[in-house]
Protein backbone atom coordinates (compact mmCIF):
# COMPACT_ATOMS: atom_id res chain seq x y z
CA UNK A 1 0.00 0.00 0.00
CA UNK A 2 1.17 3.52 -0.71
CA UNK A 3 -0.17 4.54 2.70
CA UNK A 4 1.89 3.86 5.81
CA UNK A 5 -1.25 2.78 7.69
CA UNK A 6 -1.64 -0.96 8.23
CA UNK A 7 -5.22 -1.73 7.28
CA UNK A 8 -5.25 -4.66 9.76
CA UNK A 9 -4.76 -2.17 12.59
CA UNK A 10 -7.69 0.05 11.55
CA UNK A 11 -10.63 -0.49 13.90
CA UNK A 12 -13.79 -1.05 11.85
CA UNK A 13 -16.46 1.51 12.63
CA UNK A 14 -19.05 0.22 10.14
CA UNK A 15 -19.65 -2.30 7.36
CA UNK A 16 -17.91 -0.08 4.79
CA UNK A 17 -14.64 -0.47 6.70
CA UNK A 18 -15.07 -4.24 6.55
CA UNK A 19 -15.53 -4.11 2.76
CA UNK A 20 -12.44 -1.94 2.37
CA UNK A 21 -10.36 -4.32 4.48
CA UNK A 22 -11.60 -7.19 2.37
CA UNK A 23 -10.48 -5.40 -0.78
CA UNK A 24 -7.07 -4.49 0.69
CA UNK A 25 -6.31 -8.01 1.88
CA UNK A 26 -3.91 -10.24 -0.13
CA UNK A 27 -5.66 -11.23 -3.30
CA UNK A 28 -8.26 -8.50 -2.83
CA UNK A 29 -9.38 -6.27 -5.66
CA UNK A 30 -7.41 -3.24 -4.39
CA UNK A 31 -4.44 -5.01 -2.81
CA UNK A 32 -1.46 -2.65 -2.66
CA UNK A 33 -3.53 0.38 -3.69
CA UNK A 34 -4.25 3.56 -1.76
CA UNK A 35 -7.87 3.91 -0.67
CA UNK A 36 -9.44 6.60 -2.82
CA UNK A 37 -12.98 7.93 -2.32
CA UNK A 38 -14.90 10.93 -3.63
CA UNK A 39 -17.78 13.23 -2.73
CA UNK A 40 -19.76 14.06 -5.91
CA UNK A 41 -22.52 16.65 -5.29
CA UNK A 42 -24.64 18.11 -8.07
CA UNK A 43 -24.19 21.92 -8.16
CA UNK A 44 -27.90 22.73 -8.38
CA UNK A 45 -28.36 24.00 -4.83
CA UNK A 46 -26.55 24.29 -1.52
CA UNK A 47 -25.39 21.38 0.62
CA UNK A 48 -27.63 20.36 3.52
CA UNK A 49 -27.26 18.34 6.72
CA UNK A 50 -27.89 15.10 4.78
CA UNK A 51 -24.87 15.86 2.63
CA UNK A 52 -22.84 16.32 5.81
CA UNK A 53 -23.24 12.60 6.48
CA UNK A 54 -22.10 11.70 2.96
CA UNK A 55 -19.13 14.07 3.32
CA UNK A 56 -18.24 12.45 6.64
CA UNK A 57 -18.58 8.91 5.25
CA UNK A 58 -16.34 9.57 2.23
CA UNK A 59 -13.66 11.74 3.83
CA UNK A 60 -13.44 9.78 7.10
CA UNK A 61 -13.22 6.39 5.35
CA UNK A 62 -10.28 7.63 3.30
CA UNK A 63 -8.66 9.18 6.37
CA UNK A 64 -8.94 6.02 8.49
CA UNK A 65 -7.11 3.99 5.85
CA UNK A 66 -4.52 6.62 5.00
CA UNK A 67 -6.19 7.40 1.68
CA UNK A 68 -7.49 10.48 -0.09
CA UNK A 69 -10.89 11.85 -1.06
CA UNK A 70 -11.72 13.86 -4.19
CA UNK A 71 -14.31 16.59 -4.53
CA UNK A 72 -16.17 16.30 -7.82
CA UNK A 73 -19.03 18.39 -9.15
CA UNK A 74 -21.63 16.23 -10.89
CA UNK A 75 -22.44 18.81 -13.56
CA UNK A 76 -24.03 16.49 -16.16
CA UNK A 77 -27.36 18.38 -16.10
CA UNK A 78 -26.92 22.01 -17.18
CA UNK A 79 -30.52 23.07 -16.51
CA UNK A 80 -30.20 24.24 -12.88
CA UNK A 81 -26.47 24.17 -12.27
CA UNK A 82 -24.61 27.33 -11.35
CA UNK A 83 -21.11 28.41 -10.34
CA UNK A 84 -22.66 30.03 -7.25
CA UNK A 85 -23.53 26.58 -5.94
CA UNK A 86 -20.06 25.23 -6.76
CA UNK A 87 -18.40 27.97 -4.70
CA UNK A 88 -20.93 27.56 -1.90
CA UNK A 89 -20.28 23.82 -1.69
CA UNK A 90 -16.53 24.29 -1.52
CA UNK A 91 -16.95 26.84 1.27
CA UNK A 92 -19.27 24.52 3.23
CA UNK A 93 -16.96 21.51 2.99
CA UNK A 94 -13.94 23.53 4.06
CA UNK A 95 -16.00 24.97 6.93
CA UNK A 96 -16.72 21.43 8.13
CA UNK A 97 -12.99 20.86 8.30
CA UNK A 98 -12.41 18.65 5.25
CA UNK A 99 -9.97 19.27 2.43
CA UNK A 100 -9.49 17.66 -0.98
CA UNK A 101 -6.12 19.22 -1.75
CA UNK A 102 -5.66 19.63 -5.51
CA UNK A 103 -8.17 16.87 -6.30
CA UNK A 104 -11.08 19.04 -7.43
CA UNK A 105 -12.87 17.79 -10.53
CA UNK A 106 -16.03 18.16 -12.58
CA UNK A 107 -17.99 15.53 -14.46
CA UNK A 108 -17.67 17.87 -17.43
CA UNK A 109 -13.89 17.28 -17.35
CA UNK A 110 -14.69 13.88 -18.85
CA UNK A 111 -17.36 14.76 -21.43
CA UNK A 112 -15.06 13.92 -24.34
CA UNK A 113 -14.00 10.63 -22.70
CA UNK A 114 -17.63 9.73 -22.02
CA UNK A 115 -18.52 10.42 -25.63
CA UNK A 116 -15.71 8.15 -26.85
CA UNK A 117 -16.89 5.48 -24.41
CA UNK A 118 -20.38 5.72 -25.87
CA UNK A 119 -19.04 5.27 -29.39
CA UNK A 120 -17.11 2.23 -28.15
CA UNK A 121 -20.33 0.71 -26.84
CA UNK A 122 -22.05 1.32 -30.18
CA UNK A 123 -19.17 -0.30 -32.07
CA UNK A 124 -19.36 -3.32 -29.73
CA UNK A 125 -23.08 -3.64 -30.42
CA UNK A 126 -23.86 -2.65 -26.85
CA UNK A 127 -25.64 0.65 -27.52
CA UNK A 128 -28.07 1.98 -30.13
CA UNK A 129 -29.82 5.20 -31.07
CA UNK A 130 -33.52 5.06 -30.16
CA UNK A 131 -36.17 7.37 -31.59
CA UNK A 132 -38.91 6.64 -29.07
CA UNK A 133 -40.24 9.70 -27.28
CA UNK A 134 -40.17 9.79 -23.50
CA UNK A 135 -43.88 8.95 -23.40
CA UNK A 136 -43.47 6.05 -25.84
CA UNK A 137 -40.54 4.71 -23.86
CA UNK A 138 -42.70 4.65 -20.73
CA UNK A 139 -45.47 2.88 -22.61
CA UNK A 140 -43.04 0.21 -23.85
CA UNK A 141 -41.22 -0.22 -20.55
CA UNK A 142 -43.20 -3.35 -19.71
CA UNK A 143 -43.81 -4.75 -16.24
CA UNK A 144 -42.55 -7.60 -14.10
CA UNK A 145 -44.00 -10.18 -16.47
CA UNK A 146 -43.73 -8.25 -19.74
CA UNK A 147 -40.38 -7.27 -21.29
CA UNK A 148 -39.72 -3.75 -22.50
CA UNK A 149 -39.71 -3.05 -26.24
CA UNK A 150 -37.92 -0.83 -28.71
CA UNK A 151 -38.31 -1.05 -32.49
CA UNK A 152 -34.82 0.45 -32.83
CA UNK A 153 -32.95 -2.13 -30.76
CA UNK A 154 -31.64 -4.05 -33.77
CA UNK A 155 -30.59 -0.94 -35.67
CA UNK A 156 -27.24 -1.60 -37.38
CA UNK A 157 -24.35 -0.25 -35.38
CA UNK A 158 -23.07 1.73 -38.36
CA UNK A 159 -26.40 3.56 -38.52
CA UNK A 160 -26.46 4.17 -34.76
CA UNK A 161 -22.90 5.50 -34.87
CA UNK A 162 -23.77 7.89 -37.70
CA UNK A 163 -26.91 9.11 -35.92
CA UNK A 164 -25.07 9.54 -32.62
CA UNK A 165 -22.45 11.69 -34.30
CA UNK A 166 -25.19 13.74 -35.91
CA UNK A 167 -26.84 14.11 -32.48
CA UNK A 168 -23.60 15.61 -31.23
CA UNK A 169 -23.42 17.88 -34.29
CA UNK A 170 -26.80 19.35 -33.35
CA UNK A 171 -28.79 18.07 -36.33
CA UNK A 172 -31.78 16.94 -34.23
CA UNK A 173 -34.12 18.78 -31.92
CA UNK A 174 -34.33 18.10 -28.18
CA UNK A 175 -36.04 14.81 -27.37
CA UNK A 176 -35.85 13.54 -30.94
CA UNK A 177 -33.37 10.74 -30.16
CA UNK A 178 -31.54 9.10 -27.29
CA UNK A 179 -28.65 6.69 -27.02
CA UNK A 180 -29.55 3.57 -25.04
CA UNK A 181 -27.39 0.82 -23.63
CA UNK A 182 -28.26 -2.60 -25.08
CA UNK A 183 -28.53 -4.89 -22.05
CA UNK A 184 -31.70 -6.88 -21.22
CA UNK A 185 -35.25 -5.73 -21.98
CA UNK A 186 -36.63 -8.51 -19.78
CA UNK A 187 -34.49 -7.79 -16.71
CA UNK A 188 -36.25 -7.81 -13.35
CA UNK A 189 -34.19 -4.70 -12.56
CA UNK A 190 -35.78 -1.98 -14.67
CA UNK A 191 -32.54 0.00 -14.54
CA UNK A 192 -31.08 -2.66 -16.83
CA UNK A 193 -33.85 -2.53 -19.45
CA UNK A 194 -31.76 -0.70 -22.01
CA UNK A 195 -31.34 2.53 -20.01
CA UNK A 196 -30.82 5.86 -21.75
CA UNK A 197 -27.19 6.98 -21.53
CA UNK A 198 -27.32 10.16 -23.69
CA UNK A 199 -30.05 12.68 -24.46
CA UNK A 200 -30.24 15.81 -26.59
CA UNK A 201 -30.49 18.92 -24.41
CA UNK A 202 -29.74 22.34 -25.88
CA UNK A 203 -28.91 24.13 -22.64
CA UNK A 204 -25.91 26.30 -21.94
CA UNK A 205 -23.57 24.60 -19.48
CA UNK A 206 -22.02 26.77 -16.77
CA UNK A 207 -18.52 25.49 -17.67
CA UNK A 208 -18.60 24.25 -21.27
CA UNK A 209 -21.01 26.85 -22.61
CA UNK A 210 -22.70 25.69 -25.83
CA UNK A 211 -20.01 23.22 -26.85
CA UNK A 212 -22.32 20.28 -26.18
CA UNK A 213 -25.95 19.72 -27.09
CA UNK A 214 -25.96 16.11 -25.88
CA UNK A 215 -25.34 15.22 -22.24
CA UNK A 216 -24.71 11.88 -20.50
CA UNK A 217 -27.18 10.52 -17.97
CA UNK A 218 -25.83 10.31 -14.43
CA UNK A 219 -25.98 6.50 -14.28
CA UNK A 220 -23.57 6.37 -17.21
CA UNK A 221 -21.39 9.28 -16.09
CA UNK A 222 -21.02 8.13 -12.48
CA UNK A 223 -18.92 4.96 -13.03
CA UNK A 224 -17.02 6.73 -15.81
CA UNK A 225 -15.95 9.57 -13.53
CA UNK A 226 -14.97 7.19 -10.72
CA UNK A 227 -12.85 5.08 -13.06
CA UNK A 228 -11.12 8.09 -14.62
CA UNK A 229 -10.13 9.32 -11.15
CA UNK A 230 -8.97 5.86 -10.02
CA UNK A 231 -11.53 5.79 -7.21
CA UNK A 232 -11.25 2.52 -5.30
CA UNK A 233 -14.50 2.74 -3.35
CA UNK A 234 -17.50 4.68 -4.63
CA UNK A 235 -19.60 5.27 -1.49
CA UNK A 236 -23.20 6.11 -2.41
CA UNK A 237 -26.53 6.50 -0.68
CA UNK A 238 -28.90 3.56 -0.65
CA UNK A 239 -31.09 4.64 -3.58
CA UNK A 240 -28.19 3.73 -5.88
CA UNK A 241 -28.24 0.07 -4.84
CA UNK A 242 -30.56 -0.91 -7.71
CA UNK A 243 -28.33 1.08 -10.08
CA UNK A 244 -25.18 -0.84 -9.13
CA UNK A 245 -25.63 -3.55 -11.80
CA UNK A 246 -25.53 -0.86 -14.48
CA UNK A 247 -22.55 0.80 -12.77
CA UNK A 248 -20.69 -2.52 -12.95
CA UNK A 249 -21.86 -3.08 -16.55
CA UNK A 250 -20.31 0.21 -17.67
CA UNK A 251 -17.07 -0.59 -15.83
CA UNK A 252 -16.84 -3.98 -17.54
CA UNK A 253 -17.80 -2.92 -21.08
CA UNK A 254 -16.01 0.41 -21.60
CA UNK A 255 -12.23 0.67 -21.78
CA UNK A 256 -11.42 2.51 -18.54
CA UNK A 257 -8.23 2.98 -16.49
CA UNK A 258 -9.56 1.43 -13.25
CA UNK A 259 -12.41 -0.63 -11.79
CA UNK A 260 -14.01 1.04 -8.76
CA UNK A 261 -16.38 -0.72 -6.38
CA UNK A 262 -19.73 0.86 -5.48
CA UNK A 263 -20.92 0.47 -1.85
CA UNK A 264 -24.24 1.88 -0.62
CA UNK A 265 -25.26 3.19 2.79
CA UNK A 266 -28.50 4.63 4.18
CA UNK A 267 -29.16 8.34 3.78
CA UNK A 268 -29.76 10.60 6.74
CA UNK A 269 -33.37 11.45 7.54
CA UNK A 270 -34.37 14.02 10.19
CA UNK A 271 -37.88 14.70 11.44
CA UNK A 272 -39.55 18.12 10.99
CA UNK A 273 -37.29 18.64 7.97
CA UNK A 274 -37.23 18.24 4.20
CA UNK A 275 -33.94 17.62 2.41
CA UNK A 276 -34.98 17.28 -1.20
CA UNK A 277 -33.12 19.94 -3.18
CA UNK A 278 -36.23 20.38 -5.30
CA UNK A 279 -38.26 21.23 -2.19
CA UNK A 280 -35.55 23.42 -0.70
CA UNK A 281 -35.36 25.29 -4.00
CA UNK A 282 -39.17 25.73 -3.91
CA UNK A 283 -38.90 27.26 -0.43
CA UNK A 284 -36.28 29.74 -1.67
CA UNK A 285 -37.88 30.63 -4.98
CA UNK A 286 -41.35 30.84 -3.44
CA UNK A 287 -40.17 33.35 -0.83
CA UNK A 288 -41.11 31.11 2.09
CA UNK A 289 -37.61 31.59 3.52
CA UNK A 290 -34.96 34.28 3.24
CA UNK A 291 -32.64 32.48 0.83
CA UNK A 292 -30.61 29.28 0.98
CA UNK A 293 -28.85 30.51 4.13
CA UNK A 294 -32.04 31.24 6.08
CA UNK A 295 -31.26 29.95 9.60
CA UNK A 296 -34.39 27.77 9.49
CA UNK A 297 -33.11 25.85 6.47
CA UNK A 298 -31.28 22.51 6.88
CA UNK A 299 -28.58 23.76 4.49
CA UNK A 300 -25.06 23.91 5.89
CA UNK A 301 -24.89 27.65 5.16
CA UNK A 302 -28.22 28.10 6.98
CA UNK A 303 -27.07 26.06 9.97
CA UNK A 304 -23.79 27.99 10.03
CA UNK A 305 -25.66 31.30 10.03
CA UNK A 306 -27.88 30.04 12.84
CA UNK A 307 -24.81 29.29 14.95
CA UNK A 308 -24.12 25.61 14.38
CA UNK A 309 -20.48 24.65 14.64
CA UNK A 310 -18.45 22.29 12.43
CA UNK A 311 -17.67 20.09 15.42
CA UNK A 312 -21.34 19.73 16.33
CA UNK A 313 -22.24 18.64 12.81
CA UNK A 314 -19.29 16.26 12.55
CA UNK A 315 -20.19 14.71 15.91
CA UNK A 316 -23.79 14.39 14.79
CA UNK A 317 -22.74 12.65 11.58
CA UNK A 318 -20.34 10.31 13.35
CA UNK A 319 -22.65 9.37 16.21
CA UNK A 320 -25.54 8.55 13.88
CA UNK A 321 -23.45 5.72 12.50
CA UNK A 322 -23.42 4.17 9.04
CA UNK A 323 -25.77 1.33 8.13
CA UNK A 324 -27.85 -0.20 5.36
CA UNK A 325 -31.12 0.45 7.21
CA UNK A 326 -32.93 3.71 6.54
CA UNK A 327 -34.00 5.58 9.66
CA UNK A 328 -35.16 9.00 10.79
CA UNK A 329 -33.15 10.83 13.42
CA UNK A 330 -34.68 13.24 15.90
CA UNK A 331 -33.94 16.89 15.20
CA UNK A 332 -33.40 17.12 18.94
CA UNK A 333 -30.25 15.01 18.59
CA UNK A 334 -28.74 17.56 16.22
CA UNK A 335 -29.56 20.27 18.77
CA UNK A 336 -28.09 18.10 21.53
CA UNK A 337 -24.77 17.88 19.66
CA UNK A 338 -24.68 21.65 19.23
CA UNK A 339 -25.56 22.26 22.86
CA UNK A 340 -22.73 19.97 23.97
CA UNK A 341 -20.21 21.91 21.89
CA UNK A 342 -21.40 25.39 22.81
CA UNK A 343 -21.54 24.53 26.49
CA UNK A 344 -17.77 24.07 26.30
CA UNK A 345 -16.92 26.95 23.99
CA UNK A 346 -19.50 29.76 24.14
CA UNK A 347 -18.95 32.78 26.36
CA UNK A 348 -21.62 33.41 29.03
CA UNK A 349 -23.21 36.84 28.84
CA UNK A 350 -26.43 38.49 29.96
CA UNK A 351 -29.09 39.78 27.60
CA UNK A 352 -32.72 40.67 28.25
CA UNK A 353 -35.04 39.78 25.37
CA UNK A 354 -38.29 41.33 26.63
CA UNK A 355 -37.03 44.14 28.84
CA UNK A 356 -38.76 46.01 31.63
CA UNK A 357 -37.02 48.63 33.81
CA UNK A 358 -36.04 47.65 37.35
CA UNK A 359 -35.21 50.54 39.71
CA UNK A 360 -33.40 49.75 42.98
CA UNK A 361 -34.84 52.52 45.11
CA UNK A 362 -32.31 52.35 47.94
CA UNK A 363 -29.28 52.21 45.68
CA UNK A 364 -27.44 55.56 45.31
CA UNK A 365 -28.54 57.31 42.11
CA UNK A 366 -25.02 58.50 41.29
CA UNK A 367 -23.25 55.24 42.02
CA UNK A 368 -21.86 52.77 39.47
CA UNK A 369 -19.81 49.69 40.21
CA UNK A 370 -18.50 46.65 38.33
CA UNK A 371 -18.50 42.94 38.95
CA UNK A 372 -15.89 40.53 37.66
CA UNK A 373 -17.41 37.45 36.05
CA UNK A 374 -16.00 34.42 34.25
CA UNK A 375 -16.50 34.26 30.50
CA UNK A 376 -17.07 30.50 30.64
CA UNK A 377 -16.79 28.43 33.84
CA UNK A 378 -15.87 25.41 31.69
CA UNK A 379 -12.90 27.27 30.22
CA UNK A 380 -10.95 29.21 32.88
CA UNK A 381 -8.41 30.04 30.18
CA UNK A 382 -11.00 32.33 28.58
CA UNK A 383 -10.57 34.71 31.49
CA UNK A 384 -13.00 37.20 32.99
CA UNK A 385 -14.73 40.44 32.10
CA UNK A 386 -16.17 43.41 33.95
CA UNK A 387 -19.96 43.92 34.07
CA UNK A 388 -21.30 47.32 35.18
CA UNK A 389 -24.11 47.77 37.73
CA UNK A 390 -26.17 50.82 38.67
CA UNK A 391 -29.50 51.90 40.17
CA UNK A 392 -31.47 51.20 36.99
CA UNK A 393 -31.38 47.81 35.32
CA UNK A 394 -33.23 45.86 32.65
CA UNK A 395 -34.81 42.54 33.61
CA UNK A 396 -37.11 40.12 31.77
CA UNK A 397 -40.78 41.03 31.78
CA UNK A 398 -41.60 37.38 32.47
CA UNK A 399 -39.67 37.61 35.77
CA UNK A 400 -42.37 39.85 37.25
CA UNK A 401 -46.03 39.46 38.17
CA UNK A 402 -48.22 42.12 39.81
CA UNK A 403 -49.54 39.48 42.23
CA UNK A 404 -48.35 36.23 43.68
CA UNK A 405 -48.96 33.05 41.73
CA UNK A 406 -48.47 29.39 42.68
CA UNK A 407 -44.82 28.28 42.37
CA UNK A 408 -43.78 31.72 41.04
CA UNK A 409 -40.53 32.49 42.86
CA UNK A 410 -39.49 35.61 41.04
CA UNK A 411 -40.46 39.26 41.44
CA UNK A 412 -43.82 40.50 42.78
CA UNK A 413 -44.68 43.01 45.53
CA UNK A 414 -44.09 41.38 48.88
CA UNK A 415 -42.56 38.34 47.22
CA UNK A 416 -39.40 36.42 48.09
CA UNK A 417 -35.89 37.76 47.91
CA UNK A 418 -34.23 37.06 44.55
CA UNK A 419 -30.62 37.12 43.46
CA UNK A 420 -29.40 39.30 40.64
CA UNK A 421 -26.84 37.05 38.96
CA UNK A 422 -23.38 37.88 40.30
CA UNK A 423 -24.56 41.09 41.98
CA UNK A 424 -26.97 41.60 44.89
CA UNK A 425 -30.04 40.16 46.57
CA UNK A 426 -33.17 42.23 45.97
CA UNK A 427 -36.83 42.26 46.99
CA UNK A 428 -39.71 43.72 44.94
CA UNK A 429 -41.56 46.57 46.67
CA UNK A 430 -43.85 47.89 43.92
CA UNK A 431 -44.37 48.70 40.26
CA UNK A 432 -45.75 51.30 37.85
CA UNK A 433 -48.00 50.91 34.80
CA UNK A 434 -49.04 53.03 31.82
CA UNK A 435 -52.59 54.05 30.92
CA UNK A 436 -53.18 50.62 29.40
CA UNK A 437 -52.13 48.77 32.51
CA UNK A 438 -48.80 47.60 31.09
CA UNK A 439 -45.97 47.39 33.59
CA UNK A 440 -43.40 50.07 32.81
CA UNK A 441 -41.20 49.94 35.89
CA UNK A 442 -40.52 47.59 38.79
CA UNK A 443 -39.33 48.94 42.13
CA UNK A 444 -37.04 46.91 44.37
CA UNK A 445 -34.73 47.29 47.33
CA UNK A 446 -31.33 45.63 47.64
CA UNK A 447 -29.26 44.28 50.49
CA UNK A 448 -25.93 46.16 50.38
CA UNK A 449 -24.27 43.35 52.34
CA UNK A 450 -25.01 40.73 49.68
CA UNK A 451 -22.53 41.94 47.06
CA UNK A 452 -21.68 39.17 44.64
CA UNK A 453 -25.15 37.69 45.06
CA UNK A 454 -23.72 34.63 46.81
CA UNK A 455 -22.51 35.65 50.28
CA UNK A 456 -19.87 33.61 51.98
CA UNK A 457 -22.09 33.10 55.04
CA UNK A 458 -24.23 30.71 52.99
CA UNK A 459 -27.38 32.76 53.29
CA UNK A 460 -30.30 31.01 51.62
CA UNK A 461 -33.18 32.75 49.89
CA UNK A 462 -36.46 31.42 48.51
CA UNK A 463 -36.49 33.33 45.24
CA UNK A 464 -34.86 32.62 41.90
CA UNK A 465 -31.60 33.91 40.43
CA UNK A 466 -32.33 36.47 37.70
CA UNK A 467 -30.20 37.80 34.87
CA UNK A 468 -30.09 41.54 34.25
CA UNK A 469 -28.39 44.27 32.25
CA UNK A 470 -27.24 47.68 33.45
CA UNK A 471 -29.52 50.27 31.84
CA UNK A 472 -26.73 52.82 31.77
CA UNK A 473 -24.41 50.77 29.58
CA UNK A 474 -26.74 48.34 27.80
CA UNK A 475 -26.61 48.02 24.02
CA UNK A 476 -29.71 47.52 21.87
CA UNK A 477 -30.09 44.41 19.76
CA UNK A 478 -32.56 42.58 17.61
CA UNK A 479 -32.98 38.91 18.48
CA UNK A 480 -34.43 36.33 16.12
CA UNK A 481 -35.96 33.32 17.82
CA UNK A 482 -36.25 30.27 15.55
CA UNK A 483 -38.34 27.14 15.73
CA UNK A 484 -38.76 24.20 13.33
CA UNK A 485 -39.62 25.32 9.81
CA UNK A 486 -42.29 22.61 9.66
CA UNK A 487 -44.95 21.78 12.23
CA UNK A 488 -45.40 18.17 11.04
CA UNK A 489 -42.96 15.48 12.11
CA UNK A 490 -42.90 14.11 8.57
CA UNK A 491 -43.56 17.06 6.24
CA UNK A 492 -42.77 14.86 3.22
CA UNK A 493 -46.25 13.36 3.54
CA UNK A 494 -48.65 15.25 1.28
CA UNK A 495 -47.95 18.83 0.24
CA UNK A 496 -44.93 19.84 2.31
CA UNK A 497 -45.83 23.53 2.01
CA UNK A 498 -49.02 22.89 3.93
CA UNK A 499 -46.90 21.91 6.93
CA UNK A 500 -44.95 25.17 7.17
CA UNK A 501 -44.81 26.41 10.75
CA UNK A 502 -46.19 30.00 10.89
CA UNK A 503 -44.29 30.53 14.16
CA UNK A 504 -40.90 29.38 12.91
CA UNK A 505 -39.48 32.90 13.28
CA UNK A 506 -40.15 35.51 15.94
CA UNK A 507 -38.31 38.82 15.69
CA UNK A 508 -37.73 40.67 18.95
CA UNK A 509 -36.69 44.33 18.69
CA UNK A 510 -35.44 46.52 21.52
CA UNK A 511 -33.63 43.73 23.36
CA UNK A 512 -30.96 44.83 25.86
CA UNK A 513 -27.52 43.24 26.06
CA UNK A 514 -24.54 43.84 28.30
CA UNK A 515 -21.99 46.31 26.96
CA UNK A 516 -19.38 43.69 26.02
CA UNK A 517 -21.64 42.52 23.17
CA UNK A 518 -21.17 45.82 21.37
CA UNK A 519 -18.03 44.26 19.92
CA UNK A 520 -19.68 40.98 18.90
CA UNK A 521 -18.29 39.75 15.61
CA UNK A 522 -20.54 38.14 12.99
CA UNK A 523 -20.74 34.40 13.63
CA UNK A 524 -19.57 34.57 17.26
CA UNK A 525 -21.56 32.37 19.64
CA UNK A 526 -22.70 33.20 23.17
CA UNK A 527 -24.79 31.69 25.89
CA UNK A 528 -27.39 34.22 26.94
CA UNK A 529 -27.92 33.22 30.55
CA UNK A 530 -31.26 31.50 31.13
CA UNK A 531 -32.21 32.07 27.47
CA UNK A 532 -30.20 29.77 25.24
CA UNK A 533 -27.30 29.88 22.82
CA UNK A 534 -27.16 32.72 20.30
CA UNK A 535 -24.81 33.93 17.61
CA UNK A 536 -24.31 37.29 15.94
CA UNK A 537 -25.94 37.08 12.51
CA UNK A 538 -23.27 36.75 9.83
CA UNK A 539 -25.16 38.90 7.31
CA UNK A 540 -27.10 41.51 9.24
CA UNK A 541 -25.25 42.15 12.50
CA UNK A 542 -22.78 45.02 12.68
CA UNK A 543 -21.54 47.53 15.29
CA UNK A 544 -24.39 49.80 16.28
CA UNK A 545 -26.99 47.45 14.78
CA UNK A 546 -26.63 44.10 16.52
CA UNK A 547 -28.64 41.09 15.39
CA UNK A 548 -28.51 37.75 17.19
CA UNK A 549 -29.97 34.40 16.12
CA UNK A 550 -31.04 31.84 18.66
CA UNK A 551 -29.08 28.72 17.79
CA UNK A 552 -30.65 26.38 20.32
CA UNK A 553 -32.51 26.49 23.63
CA UNK A 554 -30.71 25.84 26.88
CA UNK A 555 -33.00 23.01 27.93
CA UNK A 556 -32.08 19.66 26.46
CA UNK A 557 -35.13 17.45 26.03
CA UNK A 558 -33.20 14.86 24.00
CA UNK A 559 -32.03 11.83 25.95
CA UNK A 560 -29.22 9.92 24.20
CA UNK A 561 -29.93 6.20 24.13
CA UNK A 562 -33.57 6.68 25.09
Amino acid sequence: MSSEINYNEVASTNFIDDFIKEDLAPGGRTEGMQVHTRFPPEPNGYLHIGHAKAIYVNFSAAERFGGVCNLRMDDTNPVKEDEEFVNGMKEDIHWLGYDWGDRFYHASDYFEDMYRGAEELIEKGLAYVCELSQEQMKEMRGDLTTPARSPYRDRPKEESLSLFRRMRAGEFEDGRMTLRAKIDLASGNFNMRDPVIYRINRKTHHRTGDKWCIYPMYDYAHPFEDAMEHITHSLCSLEFEDHRPFYDWVIENVTLPSKPRQIEFARLGINYTVMSKRKLRALVEGGYVDGWDDPRMPTLCGLRRRGYTPRAIRNFSERNGVSKASSTVEYGFLEHCLREDLNETARRVMAVLRPVKLVITNYPADKTETFTVENNPNRPEDGTREVSFSRELWVEAEDFLPEAAPKFKRLYPGGPECRLKGAYIIKCVGYETDENGNVTEIAAEYDPNSRGGDPADGRKIKGATLHWVDAGTAVDAQVRVYDNLFSAENPEEGDFLEHLNPNSLQVLDGCKAEASLAAAKPGESYQFMRQGYFCADSKDSKPGSLVFNRSVKLKDSFKPGA
